[in-house]
């Protein structure tokens, strides 16, 4: 194994960037609040680049690139739908949501909001949200561990198992230091790196290939099809439930734990506008060009990529235009895309396992300080089992995050809507809807892929229907549930 000195000198002190930051975040009294949803003290800036950059991980500078490199510009039909849900998620619910669980009891998770809620006494709801949010939360990390794990053996020749300890245990440690705060931070500064490699490699690939219309002209030869949104470059043509699949990833928006904590956190519901504003404009810009470093990937890397490979056109393309320094900023941006994930997994996950599992049934008077440290337990224990998950090389970076991205959204999605539009709901309903989400996601996946239809569109709309049948077949819900929606609601008007 051989690494260029600047390379190594970039990669140094991204490392000791993010460690600095956990240490500097650092704090042994702090309240289980702070330490994992950061007071409620977030800027628009920092909430909406940790945001998007919590969201889009290591499979927006692997997957997606890898996937248009194989696919052509019907890529674009899964950035089509992520920019749809996207907005939706920050003009409907975001807002809403922040308002909505601090009205709630002061909410700090997404499974103690619904508890408070429905007023779910028995805990039910929140135990079992929770076993969701861990099962999937474990699938997501894994994905971003193999993220890591190809980076480190794609662009240095490392081991690929040594690569996942490096990469895993980085992210690890400054979650354990710093907690949300560390996260966010750290995603700040990570989201602009990333902006800056998504930007920098297609632009300087077209510039060596020739200029745009020469691009699109040898596109054009190696096969017409690169720009067919209805036929993929493999001759494979798109069908209307493969297209819907493709949009659907936006419907996933809506039940992100790792993304929805983010409104939660902001410092204010009047900053949401601004943080729209700048959410948006990275996402545009950034999935459009993540498909563009594909497209030019296959005119100056030619056919060279095959199978999982074609995942790392991103890492090729960077290693062979720019010296060893700034070959080594774009390689930190890949992992600040890959960490800026797996850290807000490791700590939702370590959350609701604290506050849903061990305050609630295990010791009810736990003090905060012990709570924060079984948090930092269990950010060890799932990326533990994350990395377990992740040793296979030759797992498909985009499955992966697919299955979880599914899992997520038909699971919560559905009960997130409805919780903060609906004053009907009730917890039978909520139930009902996790339940059936949850559980349609994973048979769908493992016994009905077959249909070639994307498991989160069968997994939200059965969720939407089993939260409005329970709901309308049971009673009322209690008059100390409607007068809390009431209360949030005359809230959010207040607000506007």
């Amino acid at each position: 194994m051989h690494i260029e000195t600047g390379t190594l000198v970039a990669l140094i002190l991204y490392f000791v960037l993010l460690i600095g930051v956990g240490l500097g975040t650092f704090n042994k009294k702090e309240s289980l609040e702070g330490y994992v949803l950061g007071g409620r003290q977030l800027g628009p800036w920092v909430t909406s680049m940790s945001a998007e950059a919590s969201d889009m991980s290591g499979w927006m500078l692997m997957g997606l690139p890898g996937y248009a490199y194989m696919s052509g510009i019907s890529a674009f039909w899964i950035a089509i739908g992520l920019t749809l849900g996207t907005l939706v998620n920050w003009v409907v619910i975001a807002r809403r949501l922040r308002i909505f669980t601090q009205e709630m009891n002061n909410s700090i998770t997404l499974s103690e909001y619904f508890e408070n809620r429905f007023h779910d006494s028995s805990k039910r709801l929140r135990m079992i949200s929770a076993v969701f949010i861990i099962i999937f939360f474990v699938i997501y990390t894994s994905s971003s561990f193999v993220a890591g794990a190809k980076l480190f053996n794609t662009a240095f020749g490392m081991d690929y198992v040594m690569g996942l300890f490096i990469s895993a245990g980085i992210v690890v440690f400054y979650t354990l230091m710093g907690g949300f705060a560390a996260v966010c931070w750290t995603d700040l500064f990570q989201g602009f790196l990333m902006f800056f490699s998504v930007l920098i490699v297609p632009v300087t690939g077209v510039y060596l290939v020739g200029g745009v219309g020469e691009t699109i002209a040898r596109l054009s030869s190696i096969n017409p099809n690169y720009f067919s949104m209805f036929t993929e470059a493999t001759s494979k043509d798109l069908s209307i439930i493969s297209i819907v699949s493709l949009l659907a990833w936006g419907l996933g928006y809506f039940g992100q734990p790792h993304i929805l904590v983010r409104f939660m956190a902001i410092s204010s519901p009047k900053e949401i506008k601004q943080a729209t504003h700048i959410a948006m404009t990275w996402v545009i810009i950034s999935l459009a060009m993540a498909v563009g470093v594909g497209l030019v990937g296959r005119v100056y890397l030619g056919d060279s990529l095959v199978g999982t490979a074609a995942e790392t056109v991103f890492l090729h393309m960077s290693s062979m235009f720019y010296n060893p320094f700034v070959a080594g900023i774009v390689t930190s941006g890949i992992l600040g895309a890959i960490m800026s994930t797996s850290d807000s997994q490791l700590l939702v996950a370590a959350s609701s396992f604290t506050t849903d599992f061990y305050s609630t049934l295990i010791h009810k008077d736990a003090s905060d300080a012990e709570l924060v440290n079984v948090s930092r337990g269990m950010i060890i224990v799932v990326s533990a089992i994350s990395m377990v998950l992740a040793l296979n090389p030759n797992s498909m970076i985009l499955t992966i995050v697919a299955y979880a991205w599914a899992g997520f959204g038909a699971a919560f999605g559905p009960l997130v809507v409805f919780s903060l539009f609906w004053r009907r709901m009730t917890l039978n309903g909520a139930m009902a809807g996790i339940i059936v989400g949850g559980v349609t996601v994973l048979l769908w996946k493992n016994f009905l892929a077959f249909t070639n239809l994307y498991e989160i569109v069968p997994g939200f709309f059965l969720s939407a229907l089993a939260i409005y049948v329970v709901s309308i077949m049971d009673k009322e819900p209690s008059k100390e549930v409607t007068d809390d929606f009431d209360k949030a609601i005359a809230m959010c008007q207040k607000v506007d």
